[in-house]
């Protein structure tokens, strides 16, 4: 793609028609410039079919800012749009609509409140709030889906897969099975999510990770081509490679061929003072032949070695391969939990394009709009009471127990403090009848989740590398409840509303009818 292509694409542009056809028709109506607030949320965590997360890792938000301080409208951009043809082949924008877009149409006038990267989010929390002009706030919408939506459902199947693995190398090789670019930013979510390396060159070198990876199946196959076999093979990659030796054991025989020959390319290895890292196998059954392979190495000298498995894994996969491991591997001799702390994992396509539920069902809603210097809660009302607005401008709060694990996340308006609250009144988000209280001296915590991040375009907020962002989400998921971690068949980790939004949400539900 040529560059003025790119800018077309990746910039400004970055939407749905319908984001400027709203906007115009807010700027004849004189209604552009009319404050708003938008929230974003998800409203189910990610659902597998076979199993169901309980919880998400909040990702991209950095990448949406650098997104939205780099976009303009300007003289390429707004051509794009003056060439816009309705049904009967007239303009569709008028050109004091684009003079206002070149002029007013950017991001500068936005404030932003938003949940840190790597924290642990659940479903109709906000994780994002925008507050600022209607067009200008409208406009906006679908790149921030775009960018958060998909880093947050990346994130959180990378953590699984780490919490799968009982905390192992997780290295991410998704690039050649992604959806194009998405291949970048799933990347940079996999890592934030658990991931500690991954594959991609570019992306390590940005967020300053060493790349990570040995050799395919076909440097054997050339070999082996040419007459030489396997064994020249790894020889071959040894005495290039002496430090940083781990060998595919699986291009013809895993246990009768590659091992072994594996192993006699790591004995010359030793003898010229170099220490072999280990094996990779990537087809067969993983755990038998970890096993097997483990009990080789171990004879052989090299207890040490890492075992890395690859081919198709997810988290259920790894879970089942550990459990696996524990039942049989004592039967060769084979200690279960050595042989687990030695393995590591390659993970692609199902990491990459989460496999089972390929997308998160983030949405972007207008909650309030500022009318004569009055803010006015809005609310959309739907047929499934579950996916009515929570209206209004909200705090949120985290609220952990006596034993300093989260057990609420609770929605209130902006004027409340559940700390002068007590007990606190705990009620479910669609069903009178689900309410609960909790005494302060049941709690130990009260945290508030949303950071300023943007102040009228100016970026108020610091923010944190990526070592900071994994570090945060290690310690999120240390203070929740193991049954909401679980992978299968998690416990629902409660979301509520305080009385006063409770109240107000369905003043506006009655109203509306």
């Amino acid at each position: 793609m040529k560059e003025k292509d790119r800018r077309i694409t990746e910039g400004i542009l970055l939407a749905d028609q319908y984001q400027f056809t709203m906007a115009q028709l807010y700027f004849r109506l004189g209604m552009h410039e009319k404050r708003v607030q938008f929230d974003h949320f998800y409203r189910s965590n990610p659902d597998y079919g076979s199993h169901q997360a309980g919880y998400s890792i909040n990702a991209g938000l950095e990448w949406l800012i650098d997104w939205m301080q780099e976009s303009r409208f300007g003289d390429q951009e707004i051509d794009v749009l003056r060439q816009h043809k309705s049904r009967t082949g007239e303009r569709i924008f008028d050109d004091d609509f684009l003079n206002w877009l070149r002029k007013s149409g950017g991001f500068e006038s936005i404030s932003m409140k938003a949940i840190p990267e790597g924290r642990v989010v659940h479903p109709n929390v906000p994780l994002t709030v925008v507050m600022g002009p209607l067009a200008n706030a409208q406009i906006l919408e679908t790149s921030l889906l775009n960018h958060l939506n998909f880093q947050t459902l990346i994130a959180t199947k990378a953590a699984r897969m780490r919490e799968a693995s009982r905390g192992q190398l997780i290295m991410e090789f998704g690039l050649r099975r992604a959806q194009e670019k998405g291949g970048i930013a799933g990347a940079r979510a996999a890592l934030i999510g658990g991931a500690d390396y991954s594959s991609n060159v570019g992306i390590s070198h940005v967020l300053g990770y060493q790349p990570q990876g040995t050799h395919a199946h076909s440097m054997v196959q050339v070999f082996m081509a040419l007459g030489e076999g396997e064994k020249a093979a790894f020889e071959a990659y040894a005495d290039i490679y002496p430090d940083d030796c781990l060998l595919l054991v699986d291009t013809i025989d895993t246990l009768q061929s590659g091992v072994p020959n594996a192993i006699e390319v790591f004995d010359k290895l030793r003898q010229k003072g170099h220490k072999p890292v280990g094996i990779r196998l990537d087809s067969g059954d993983l755990a038998h032949l970890s096993i097997q392979a483990a009990r080789m190495l171990n004879e052989a000298g090299y207890p040490d070695t890492t075992i890395v498995l690859s081919n198709q894994l997810n988290e259920l996969v790894i879970w089942q391969i550990i459990s696996q491991i524990m039942i049989e591997a004592p039967r060769y001799g084979v200690d279960p939990d050595a042989l687990i702390k030695r393995l590591s994992y390659g993970v692609g396509t199902d990491l990459i394009t989460s496999a089972g539920d390929a997308a998160l069902d983030g949405v972007y809603k207008l909650v309030a709009v500022c009318n004569n210097n009055q803010w006015l809660p809005a609310i959309k009302i739907s047929e499934s009471p579950d996916k009515t607005l929570n209206p209004g401008h909200k705090y949120v709060w985290r609220i952990y127990d006596k034993r300093n694990k989260a057990v609420v996340d609770l929605l209130s308006l902006d004027d409340e403090d559940p700390n002068a609250m007590d007990p606190v009144f705990l009620q479910h988000q669609s069903d009178l009848n689900k309410n609960r209280v909790l005494k302060q001296q049941d709690i130990s915590k009260i945290e508030y989740l949303l950071k300023d991040i943007l102040v009228d375009g100016k970026l108020v907020y610091n923010l944190p590398s990526i070592e900071e962002i994994r570090a945060q989400r290690l310690a999120d998921l240390e203070f929740l409840d193991p049954g909401v971690e679980r992978l299968v068949n998690p416990h629902t980790y409660h979301v509520s509303l305080t009385q006063k939004l409770w109240d107000l949400k369905q003043s506006l539900i009655k109203k509306a009818h």
